[in-house]
């Protein structure tokens, strides 16, 4: 009985200290969402018809293709971005092939699309390839993280 009472005690701090270890792994990634995601974690275009984010952080979130060359050189910054402000704030990424709903509802007619979203307040997007620093000097100067 002892044994078996250690033993589970054993398994549950493994999978704690495991689970604890994903987390950490996932904080600093981009985060690819779909349409049902977007509504549940960024915002629900269909219940709300002002502007309400769900998010407890702010983001940025890039709408891309993998045929979009300028989307595919924005990429690679915005994993660094989301490396470097872990912690601060989220970067998601949109897939506009597979999420053409999402796209459309949002109004997405250029690639790469970036959406910068303050904690509160509305959203700005920018299009195009945008240099690092400008992305920097955006998230200090717009979504106010240091």
């Amino acid at each position: 009985m002892k044994k078996t009472i250690f033993y589970t005690l054993f398994l549950l701090t493994i999978i704690t200290e495991s689970f604890g270890q994903k987390q950490k792994q996932i904080a600093g990634t981009v985060v690819h969402l779909t349409n049902d995601q977007f509504k549940k974690v960024v915002f629900n275009y269909e219940v709300n018809k002002q502007w309400k984010y769900l998010g407890n952080k702010p983001a940025i979130i890039d709408f891309y293709a993998d045929w979009c060359g300028p989307c595919r050189m924005m990429s690679p910054r915005l994993e660094e971005i989301a490396k470097e402000y872990a912690g601060k704030l989220i970067v998601y990424k949109v897939n506009t092939d597979i999420e053409q709903q999402l796209s459309a509802n949002l109004g997405i007619q250029s690639l790469p699309t970036i959406l910068f979203i303050p904690q509160n307040g509305k959203p700005q997007a920018t299009m195009g390839v945008i240099p690092k620093e400008s992305l920097k000097k955006a998230i200090h100067d717009f979504l106010l993280i240091r």
